[in-house]
């Protein structure tokens, strides 16, 4: 496929973007992108920020291992204001990969040791850490935890995407179990409890992760389930309405209560076997499935209800909330534009700036209809350097309150420093988007059962941990 990114100045840019009709804009001077947000009671001195983007790094009992450190620390010296944490289970059975971290009462102090090592790392910097804000996302995988899928209901283009290992004979059925209420249920106390151990570690704010098609996501687009947790609006946002009543029970009143949600699911994409272009599965409408998406065209996104969820998270004590879409397991190029597919993706149906657009849409309608709400912002990677270009003209315009990136700070985590020292970005630092990070949390080949997972064309550490992944990748094919 052709490289997509051969932008050589802004103007190159723009002027793809104007001949693909699409609405992205950008400033020029950069300025407002550097002045303070209003968290709640907290002030965060600049409007950038890191995304949540799991490193697969923890030791096997869930505990940050070296490289979990080591990442985090570079973000604290990055300049960012905002650190968004990566996805961390609340039961070890939750994990999406066996290194995923999980925080339980044996590694609070861990936990701690993280939160400390990042904001000491900003202060050997920038001098003090007030305006700092370091949170924690705390999720459950669903259908995507490693040991055995967690289904919340039946979706029949999803059961055919979702990845079993057929050597424990587990085979996503028609009679395949979903959870239970009662397992519900008791999954709410559990949110409520790692909420605790999170305050208990120091973060500065938790996050409830609603996005990517994982448990909490899935339960609000369970439209065709049963129960108290399925069909009706309410019973599907029953699950976040009992626990925030719960966690706010649990902790102190200025503790930061924040979720990253998806605005948009999107339907399941496969493989075309000729082009090996992403094309939709055929479905049946009206669709019935996910959450966010419009039932007589679900290519595109009908907000109604997504507004309705930001009204419940606003009521209850919800401060800070990331807009994010997609699912990184059926629709990749929908939350994450890309140049080149991961391994187990397909080469993008759409040039990478309409989904661009699309993230930038979308959180702008949800901004301009909740302006009191600071949300953030996501797809600006693939951008590069001039992801703070769109960023300064989105937070102008009241588009977004802050601009935030996950795959590009993993390749590019001092990318605020460099933006205040220069003026702009370095372009031989960005993300270039060729999805080798996403590469390493599919590689299982592995002893721990997962390699870790981080930038490979910007960081020695990852290239050389991707050489031996396909090292033992060839090897494990030879012995087969």
């Amino acid at each position: 496929m052709p490289k997509h990114f051969t932008y050589k100045s802004l103007d190159d840019l723009r002027a793809d973007v104007a001949a693909r009709g699409l609405n992205i804009q950008f400033e020029d001077t950069i300025d407002r992108v550097l002045q303070p947000v209003q968290i709640g009671h907290r002030k965060i001195g600049n409007a950038l920020g890191i995304q949540p983007m799991e490193g697969c790094d923890g030791d096997l009992d869930g505990t940050p291992g070296p490289l979990t450190y080591r990442r985090w620390e570079r973000f604290g010296r990055g300049g960012s204001k905002l650190i968004w944490g990566e996805a961390t289970a609340v039961d070890k059975d939750a994990r999406a990969n066996p290194r995923q971290l999980f925080l339980h009462e044996k590694n609070v102090k861990q936990f701690e040791d993280l939160a400390k090592k990042t904001r000491a790392g900003h202060r050997d910097v920038f001098g003090n850490d007030d305006d700092l804000l370091v949170g924690l996302q705390i999720t459950h995988s669903g259908r995507y935890s490693f040991k055995k899928p967690y289904l919340v209901y039946h979706h029949p283009q999803v059961d055919q995407r979702t990845y079993v290992d057929k050597s424990n004979g587990i085979l996503i059925d028609d009679d395949y179990p979903v959870v239970t209420d009662d397992y519900l249920e008791k999954l709410e106390d559990r949110f409520a409890a790692i909420a605790v151990l999170v305050e208990q570690a120091g973060f500065d704010f938790i996050d409830l992760k609603q996005c990517h098609t994982y448990l909490l996501s899935e339960l609000l687009g369970a439209r065709v389930r049963e129960g108290k947790y399925g069909g009706s609006f309410e019973n599907r946002t029953r699950f976040i309405r009992n626990v925030l009543e719960k966690i706010n029970a649990k902790v102190r009143k200025d503790f930061i209560i924040a979720s990253r949600i998806n605005a948009y699911d999107g339907i399941p994409y496969r493989k075309n076997p000729v082009s090996g272009i992403g094309e939709p599965m055929p479905c049946d409408l009206p669709y019935k499935y996910s959450f966010g998406v419009d039932k007589h065209d679900p290519l595109r996104e009908d907000l109604t209800e997504v507004k309705q969820l930001l009204q419940i998270l606003i009521d209850n004590n919800v401060k800070l909330v990331n807009v994010s879409m997609g699912s990184p397991y059926y629709n990749m190029h929908v939350g994450r534009p890309y140049e080149k597919p991961p391994v187990d993706g397909y080469e993008s149906p759409e040039h990478p700036l309409e989904g661009v657009e699309r993230q930038f849409r979308i959180a702008g309608e949800l901004q301009q209809a909740f302006p009191k709400l600071p949300l953030v912002g996501t797809g600006y990677s693939w951008l590069q350097k001039f992801l703070v270009n769109a960023a300064e003209s989105n937070i102008k315009n009241g588009r977004i309150s802050i601009a935030s990136t996950g795959r590009g700070a993993i390749a590019y985590p001092d990318f605020v420093k460099d933006l205040q020292k220069h003026g702009e970005m370095k372009r031989s630092k960005v993300c270039i988007a060729v999805s080798h990070c996403t590469n390493l949390m599919r590689s299982k080949h592995n002893e721990l059962g997962q390699f870790e997972s981080g930038c490979v064309p910007r960081d020695p550490v990852y290239a050389k941990i991707f050489k031996e992944s396909l090292k033992k990748q060839k090897k494990q094919k030879v012995d087969q």
